[in-house]
């Protein structure tokens, strides 16, 4: 019995350890975000007086304001939108037929295939900037939010193809083969059949995709120019560049840039750990 009790100590000790570890990571996350809240709610002269890390003396909304209208938030959150929902959309779309055929049937050189959509994705960013700017500058796209949405679907299509892929290949063969014998077609088994079973693997790549494209600067400070056709992320820092020390109006401008992907992951929680706990066993 004396044995057996200091197992449980030991036990009861690790699990508090563990639960105290994690509860110390979780606060340090939690800190940051919620010192750009209360300083989102705080007025300018409560800050300059008191000081940024000092507790709240006010409570406003002006600075969402100043942001949204004066700092051309409601126009760069729309330019988002339009962004990553088609682009969204698009991607996997694409993706999904594409990973249909290559795991799906017995094409010539997919392997090959699927091995240069993914080795696309491990070419850094960087070296492709002024290729990008050159090619969008020659098909008369640049400074477009077409131009940002085809260079997001270009450079998504191909990560989306190798996820999908996993996934339906794990679909049970017997599945296929007893619609063709009912009569079914190529399309009617990829949209009837392929796509309800991949719902869970969609909608967690939806909402990573969502996330990246929607919080992605790079891209967008490539190809695109005038202030107006601006994403979130790139109006925040000219955000910051005018509104310089007033530091509720550029915590306002980052709570609403971070509002939208917040939103997206909580409505896809349960299918986005759905998918997560799919690809484990897979």
């Amino acid at each position: 019995m004396t044995a057996m009790n200091r197992q449980a100590r030991r036990r009861a000790w690790a699990t508090a350890g563990f639960h105290a570890g994690a509860g110390a990571l979780s606060l340090l996350w939690l800190v940051p975000i919620a010192l750009v809240l209360v300083t989102s709610t705080r007025s300018f002269d409560d800050i300059a007086a008191n000081g940024l890390g000092s507790l709240p003396h006010s409570f406003t909304l002006g600075g969402f304001h100043q942001a949204w209208v004066d700092g051309g938030q409601g126009r760069a959150l729309l330019n988002s939108l339009i962004v990553s929902i088609p682009t969204v959309l698009l991607s996997l779309a694409l993706a999904s037929m594409a990973a249909f055929g290559l795991a799906r049937y017995d094409l010539p050189f997919r392997r090959t295939l699927l091995l240069v959509m993914l080795g696309g994705n491990l070419l850094p960013p960087q070296i492709l900037l002024i290729p990008v700017s050159k090619i969008s500058e020659a098909l008369g796209l640049y400074d477009s939010l077409y131009a940002l949405i085809g260079v997001q679907v270009g450079f998504g299509v191909g990560f989306y193809v190798f996820v999908l892929h996993g996934f339906m290949r794990s679909i049970p063969p017997e599945i296929q083969q007893a619609a063709v014998i009912d009569g079914a077609g190529p399309w009617q088994i990829y949209r009837r059949i392929i796509m309800p079973l991949t719902t869970p693997a969609l909608a967690a790549l939806g909402a990573l995709s969502f996330t990246w494209i929607f919080n992605d600067l790079l891209w967008a400070i490539t190809v695109l120019r005038t202030d107006t056709k601006m994403p979130i992320t790139a109006s925040l820092i000219g955000l910051q560049g005018q509104f310089v020390s007033m530091w509720n109006v550029i915590a306002a401008g980052s709570v609403i840039a971070a509002a939208p992907t917040v939103v997206v992951f909580l409505r896809f929680q349960r299918h986005f750990v759905a998918g997560l706990n799919l690809g484990a066993v897979k």
